[in-house]
């Protein structure tokens, strides 16, 4: 499975961004997407997943309230809406595909090139 993520840039605290990731095969509609984050010098965390129907979703701590994570397999994309933005937010954003729901790295076999997201205060 390839992954292209694509949406980021350079905001300012409090704004939004969406994200979004194609797949290339229709197996996507099969895995579990997750969206992870970088930031320079830290280890790469996952940010949300949601499972291959949508059931299932998971948010890290740092996220919850204000990202959201969606899907549209007819599509074979993944999204991550991104609001009131934090300068602590700023990483490159990635995501990922499964073959089951998992909350860690490991396990994540697919993954896409990155795309940067810049939070200014």
């Amino acid at each position: 499975v390839q992954l292209q993520a694509s949406g980021g840039g350079l905001v300012q605290a409090g704004d939004s961004l969406r994200l979004s990731c194609v797949a290339s095969e229709r197996t996507f509609s099969s895995y579990t997407m997750g969206w992870f984050r970088q930031a320079p010098g830290k280890e790469r965390e996952l940010v949300a997943c949601i499972s291959w129907s949508g059931g299932s979703r998971f948010y890290s701590d740092s996220v919850k309230g204000r990202f959201t994570i969606s899907r549209d397999n007819a599509k074979n994309t993944v999204y991550l809406q991104m609001n009131i933005l934090k300068p602590e937010d700023t990483a490159v954003y990635y995501c990922a595909a499964a073959p089951q729901f998992l909350v860690v790295v490991a396990g994540y076999h697919y993954w896409g090139q990155g795309t940067q997201v810049t939070v200014s205060s």
